[in-house]
């Protein structure tokens, strides 16, 4: 396979894993129902506004990002990307359905702390391959790590 044959085709794997990201959090996020809207809220959570801005940004900068790293990274970060990446959106995804669905708050926890984990490699692997670009997902990273302390706000309070 050519070089630019290769980051074709892990741009357009790492977006993929973008798209299954949105759409498995447009998914199960439902923070409109009743039962969520019940819960005790932990004294530190946004307003609702705030999530759409950083959803918005956090997928737009992951796209990019991966994009970046599958046409400037080595083959061990892009590979590195791209497991990680999947892992950590399988994590998030398992907070979403953990939390909304099944209303396992506790559980819905330790499945974003995985993901929170996995976001700093994620950032670090991003800061290897441009510098700017570790600093424009720190952002994400900040926000993974605020919802995760979000998620265990909501299972301590519930």
């Amino acid at each position: 396979m050519s070089a630019s044959t290769r980051t074709v085709v892990l741009g357009m794997l790492s977006l993929g894993i973008v798209a299954i990201y949105a759409f498995g959090s447009g998914r199960w996020v439902q923070s409109g129902d009743d039962w969520y809207r019940q819960l005790r809220q932990p004294a530190w959570q946004p307003p609702d506004a705030v999530f759409g801005i950083a959803w918005s940004y956090n997928f737009l900068m992951l796209a990019v990002a991966g994009f970046i790293v599958a046409s400037r990274g080595t083959a061990a970060q892009q590979t590195t990307w791209l497991v990680v990446f999947a892992v950590s959106v399988v994590a998030a995804l398992s907070w979403a359905w953990l939390f909304y669905s099944r209303h396992a708050l506790l559980a819905s926890g330790v499945a974003l702390a995985i993901a929170a984990v996995l976001t700093i490699v994620l950032t670090i692997v991003a800061w290897r391959v441009e510098w700017w670009l570790g600093v424009a997902m720190i952002p994400y990273a900040l926000w993974v790590c605020i919802a995760t302390s979000l998620a265990f706000g909501y299972a301590a309070l519930n």
